[in-house]
């Protein structure tokens, strides 16, 4: 799924864990579990509109990423300071597959082409196999454009739970 949904997600792990937990069970449990969300909310990623590669000629694609691109930098800009610890604990599996693992693997692949280098580091693979193992009879809308009301939904309902907390 989108940043955004990581991101409330994570928000809202936060906000439990202060709010229930002592010093230092309330930070490492956010840790924790703002982590292994990202792995489940990954792998529900199936069932929203999440092509693994660009459609920049699709004007949906576009216009779609242009908002959710917005919405993720808005919720970055608006939430990093109280709840940097969960933010970056639930995006850290992307940070470093996508800024770290992945420009590795096209460099290699362009000194050789031939090159069926992967990386063992690359942390996405815990994703697939939550997804292979245990979602595997769930519909795949990947390409679906209906796809977005799921991830629409999911933001929705994350906003509303954050939202009493925040204001």
């Amino acid at each position: 799924m989108e940043t955004i949904t990581h991101n409330l997600i994570a928000v809202y792990i936060q906000i439990f864990c202060f709010q229930f937990l002592l010093f230092p069970f309330n930070v490492i449990f956010t840790i924790i579990f703002a982590y292994f969300s990202h792995i489940i909310v990954d792998a529900f990623s199936i069932l929203t509109y999440h092509t693994p590669d660009a459609h920049k000629d699709d004007k949906f694609w576009l216009y779609w990423h242009i908002i959710i691109y917005a919405l993720s930098a808005a919720s970055i800009v608006v939430f990093i300071v109280p709840f940097w610890l969960s933010i970056i604990s639930a995006n850290i599996m992307d940070l470093w597959d996508w800024f770290i693992i992945r420009p590795i693997q096209r460099r290699k692949k362009k000194k050789d082409p031939e090159s069926e280098w992967k990386s063992p580091l690359y942390l996405h693979a815990s994703v697939d196999w939550f997804r292979r193992n245990l979602l595997f009879w769930l519909p795949r809308w990947t390409y679906k454009k209906g796809g977005i009301v799921v991830e629409i939904i999911v933001i929705l309902i994350f906003s509303l739970l954050v939202i009493p907390y925040y204001i």
